[in-house]
């Protein structure tokens, strides 16, 4: 097998980071799908119910999840819409893994991508109109069997019943030639009253399979033949390999080989440990490159003076000019909010096999589209020759969504000729991240003399290139009534790429997201790669604007509550949550002795979310949260045990960010290596949580990163109502009751 590397080292993975660019490499378009004038991949109205379920001759249905499981429930949740419409039976339901395929796109990316809370949003309709199509088709194939009326026949629990006579045929018997039918174009879905899966509390499908250990998560792939391999990746961002000694990594029992690749250099053994202690023995000499002096404090200035110009309009409505008159009911704040990790508890991994006519993967990611188009490009295979398996992810938060790790697995087969296993360490999963990126916030109001604000002004720094809602989320449509607003942004972009062939440029139009900085063109400006983190800009933009709220009510002698009631006066179901999670907090209650309350809400990715967080503090100044009751509205709810679980996870990854988690520079390199200096929040530290769900009959939108916002706002509004200092900086520094 060839092993010439048909992209040059150290630019590859300016592409693998991309989420996509217009252009699709070789997979093959089906039906479901159409491309614009633009080129891009959009999902059209008509549904195939083949691309989604399977029936067997035994009645068992197979459900086609296109989305990857991370913890947040998609797969019992999908399935569910599914088995709801079809009136198949529960027990025998069975589950697979969609390949990578331009079918299941997702509308919101025009890629098969998992996040920004659009599983059920994008799906609560195709997949309910798959299981009633195919229902209705094997209703008429049974009509047409017995030679009667369709509408004298029913479906239940996989069984065609025919009423008049009691006449039964099975899903099983049906399903073969129901298939071949042509589709039904106008279905009846049911309402929602009348369902009797969906709305149901259920246990996660996956479950038990997790709980034995036989659920297969990236790090459990096992290939014949299969190496694991580690990769020594510069420690300063951008920074590149000139030369390196392999002599004592080979020396290790078990090495195999000793690779170059774009992002570094691999090791390649029989085991982990082997190659981890190759890894040890690896001697490298570096580039660093123009960041091996960056630091936090040369990234702070650099905010400061960012958040001091004016940036460009993100959100205006009324006056949008801030007035000069007025100074003495002005009120001005600057907060700032620092890099941070997704550590997930699974760091990544991906198993690639490259042979000369193909290329198979197994990989835990949230971009399906994106793995199987770097894996074509780099082994020159068209896409039919690309075959990508999703595993379960032990978390990602946003990380799945890039390909470094694919790319990396798929180089390295390609080199050695066998299947390879890539293994991440914790370290490597803190230290080489796609981080939320650090801001910078000034925020300032004109009260009107009863208090209330009539100009308001925000204005967001960030050096981020990934995406403007990495800074801007959250902030670009205040729910509140005030008639003057006006959010700015300024925002800095990374370095400058190394030059790329013509081809791959063209494939990353319109997108700057990349791996390395070029050496031959030095900058002052700062790489720190920056993505998605679970909830994007609504985590920084939620903190600022709901401390400030609570900061305006307090200058104006009003309960932050009322405060916040009165300006919600136009959103009603804004108002209608706040309202919900202070009645079940009893807000206004006297406290234990000790004990004080913050409140806080926001709307993120269209669910809205309101929580009460109840701390008391030490007298080292430490912050314990005893209790958060959060209330949730997320339209109609398709498991209610998925929510609960998805706002209690939120509330403790939030909760981390606001008391523990900083990503610091020193020397161009991350300072945190693993949960002892990126800690996590504990299980004695876990407060008490309830969940409460907004009754709706709107269509369902997101619930993975809606609960991540408020928490960090209501902590620190309760230490302000606890010792009277405002907390403008995160994560929280000791405090004094």
């Amino acid at each position: 097998m060839s092993r010439t590397v048909l992209i040059s080292r150290r630019v590859f993975l300016k592409l693998s980071a991309t989420a996509g660019a217009g252009l699709l490499v070789g997979i093959s378009i089906l039906p479901s799908c159409t491309r614009d004038s633009k080129s891009r991949v959009t999902a059209s109205s008509s549904v195939d119910p083949r691309l989604w379920v399977r029936i067997d001759n035994d009645s068992n249905v197979t459900v086609i999840i296109s989305k990857s499981e991370m913890g947040q429930g998609i797969v019992t949740s999908m399935a569910m819409l599914v088995i709801e419409e079809l009136e198949a039976d529960w027990s025998k339901l069975r589950t697979e893994w969609a390949p990578a395929d331009l079918a299941y796109v997702n509308p919101v990316f025009g890629e098969q991508v998992t996040g920004a809370s659009t599983s059920i949003r994008t799906l609560w309709e195709p997949l309910r109109k798959a299981g009633a199509m195919l229902r209705e088709m094997l209703i008429e194939t049974a009509a047409e069997e017995w030679s009667v009326g369709k509408e004298e026949c029913r479906a239940e629990k996989a069984i065609v019943i025919h009423a008049p006579s009691g006449k039964q045929l099975s899903y099983g018997s049906l399903a073969a030639r129901a298939t071949k039918r042509p589709f039904p174009q106008d279905v009846k879905l049911k309402d929602i009253n009348e369902c009797q899966i969906i709305g149901r509390p259920i246990p996660g499908i996956d479950a038990k399979s997790k709980v034995t250990g036989t659920a297969i998560f990236g790090s459990d792939v096992d290939v014949p033949g299969m190496l694991v391999a580690v990769v020594s990746r510069c420690p300063v961002f951008g920074g590149i390999p000139v030369r390196f000694d392999p002599s004592k990594a080979l020396g290790i029992k078990g090495v195999r080989h000793v690779v170059e690749i774009s992002r570094g250099v691999a090791i390649v053994a029989d085991n982990f440990w082997a190659a981890k202690l190759g890894r040890d023995e690896l001697v490298v000499t570096w580039d660093y490159g123009p960041n091996k002096d960056l630091d936090s404090m040369t990234i702070t200035k650099m905010l400061q003076n960012m958040v001091n110009r004016r940036g460009a309009k993100v959100y205006a409505r009324g006056d949008a000019d801030l007035p000069a008159e007025k100074p003495d009911r002005k009120i001005e704040c600057v907060y700032q909010l620092p890099y941070l990790a997704h550590a997930p508890m699974s760091p990544l991994s991906c198993t690639a096999w490259v042979s000369n006519k193909s290329c198979e993967l197994w990989a835990p990611i949230q971009n399906q589209t994106q793995a199987h188009r770097v894996a074509s490009l780099i082994t020159g295979l068209p896409g039919s020759s690309v075959k990508v398996h999703t595993t379960f992810l032990g978390g990602a938060f946003g990380r799945g969504n890039f390909s470094d790790h694919v790319a990396e697995a798929v180089e390295i087969s390609k080199a050695v000729g066998r299947p390879v296993k890539v293994l991440w360490s914790r370290e490597d999963d803190i230290q080489h991240d796609y981080y939320h990126p650090a801001t910078m916030h000034c925020v300032s109001a004109i009260l009107s003399e009863q208090g209330w604000p009539i100009f308001w002004f925000h204005r967001i720094a960030g050096i981020s290139d990934f995406l403007s809602v990495c800074l801007t989320a959250g902030a670009d449509h205040l729910p509140y009534a005030i008639e003057n607003v006006r959010v700015e942004c300024v925002q800095k972009k990374r370095g400058k790429i190394r030059n790329l062939p013509r081809y791959l440029r063209n494939l990353m139009e319109g997108r700057q997201t990349y791996n390395g900085m070029s050496n031959s063109k030095r900058t002052s400006i700062p790489y720190v790669p920056t993505g998605p983190w679970r909830s994007v800009g609504n985590h920084h933009n939620a903190f600022v604007i709901q401390s400030f709220i609570d900061e305006l009510a307090i200058k104006a002698g009003i309960d932050p509550y009322l405060y916040q009631r009165h300006l919600l006066r136009n959103s009603p179901r804004d108002r209608a949550v706040l309202d919900l999670v202070a009645s079940k907090s009893e807000w206004g209650k006297p406290l234990k002795k000790g004990r004080h309350v913050g409140i806080a809400q926001h709307k993120t990715q269209h669910s809205r979310a309101a929580q009460v967080a109840e701390i008391s503090i030490t007298q080292e100044g430490r912050v314990i949260v005893h209790r958060v009751v959060c209330a949730i509205d997320c339209g109609i709810v398709v498991n209610p045990d998925t929510v609960a679980a998805q706002m209690e996870g939120g509330i403790v990854f939030g909760l981390t960010a606001a008391l523990k988690g900083k990503i610091t520079i020193s020397n161009g390199r991350v300072q945190q290596g693993n949960f002892h200096d990126y800690p996590l929040l504990t299980m004695s530290e876990m407060p008490h949580i309830e969940v409460y769900i907004m009754p709706s009959r709107e269509a369902p939108t997101g619930v993975g990163e809606a609960a991540v916002p408020p928490i960090a706002p209501a902590v620190a509004n309760a230490i302000f109502s606890a010792t009277g200092q405002r907390v403008r900086t995160l994560p929280v520094a000791g405090v004094t009751g």
